[in-house]
């Protein structure tokens, strides 16, 4: 299982750590602020990219991913959108040096000053509950619900942060169309 595949129904999987760019933020996924984040990644991706192809250690622009949370007792979808807090994700490779992101925020913070809060960041999701979801994000909760289902037959609990990754161009895709891997890290629930 690769980091960009997922069934069409809830499987179990595990991944080790992974590096990327990211930026932590709190607010709706269509609010300003969250769209401040977004291009701010894609600020330092582009720059990011030409030094990595410059070195002969190119690669191609990775999709948008994000780690959800809420800081409330009640369940997620229950919580106003405004009050969601999120880590938004831009997946490198390996030999991607970390003096290359430093240089390319550098580049990026003249025209986009929320580059400087890009960070080179690593995390472990380990074992996990995933599933492809097919169609507009308010059709989530049924995909949720057969990765919950999987999660109680298999004695697990959710266990770090709900996460997406967006492998459509929201820009050119119509809801219907559009392909989201839903991941949940899991451990065993006794």
């Amino acid at each position: 299982m690769t980091w960009y595949e997922a069934a069409d129904k809830a499987e179990l999987t595990e991944f080790g750590p992974v590096r990327g760019l990211a930026v932590t933020g709190h607010g709706e996924p269509e609010g300003a602020e969250y769209g401040t984040a977004v291009q701010a990644l894609f600020s330092v991706a582009g720059p990011l990219l030409g030094i990595a192809a410059g070195a002969g250690r190119g690669f191609p622009m990775p999709p948008l991913e994000g780690r959800w949370w809420v800081e409330d007792d009640r369940p997620p979808l229950e919580v106003p959108r405004a009050e969601w807090h999120w880590h938004l994700f831009l997946r490198l490779p390996d030999e991607i040096e970390p003096h290359w992101v430093e240089q390319a925020v550098q580049a990026a913070s003249g025209d986009c000053p929320a580059a400087r809060r890009v960070q080179l960041v690593t995390f472990t999701e380990g074992r996990c509950v995933q599933i492809m979801h097919h169609g507009p994000f308010e059709d989530e909760p049924r995909s949720l619900a057969l990765m919950y289902e999987l999660m109680e037959r298999e004695g697990l609990v959710p266990s770090g942060l709900h996460h997406e990754i967006y492998l459509s161009d929201l820009r050119t895709t119509a809801p219907g169309d559009l392909r989201t891997i839903l991941r949940q890290p899991v451990r065993p629930a006794a």
